[in-house]
């Protein structure tokens, strides 16, 4: 093969190299995090309205219910910091109890 042909398809295969890996490997994992937040909220919504069906006539102060989501989360080993945990918790109880409120009003 011609030197100049080696060297192009050098040049070539290069430049794909580069681009899946300052472009589509972002992409890529930008994507699964997403896709993975949003499991993890889906899990912790669910879970949240299955202890708050469950435990709320047995514990009023919630400490029961919290135990019980965090509980099944570490289950499921998603890596997430406690403190992140603990803010989608009470986003999700937030939003439970406002959802609860329009219903009863």
């Amino acid at each position: 093969m011609d030197n100049g042909i080696v060297q192009i398809i050098l040049a070539v295969i290069a430049l794909l190299g580069t681009v899946i890996t300052v472009i589509l490997a972002p992409w890529i994992r930008v994507k699964y995090s997403a896709e993975k937040r949003a499991e993890i909220n889906d899990y912790i919504k669910a879970t949240v309205r299955a202890a708050d069906q469950i435990l709320k006539v047995s514990d009023p102060t919630g400490k029961l219910r919290k135990e019980f989501v965090l509980n099944f989360l570490n289950e499921k080993d998603f890596k997430i910091t406690e403190d992140e945990l603990n803010i989608l918790i009470e986003a999700a109880v937030k939003e439970l109890n406002l959802i609860q409120k329009r219903v009863i009003e």
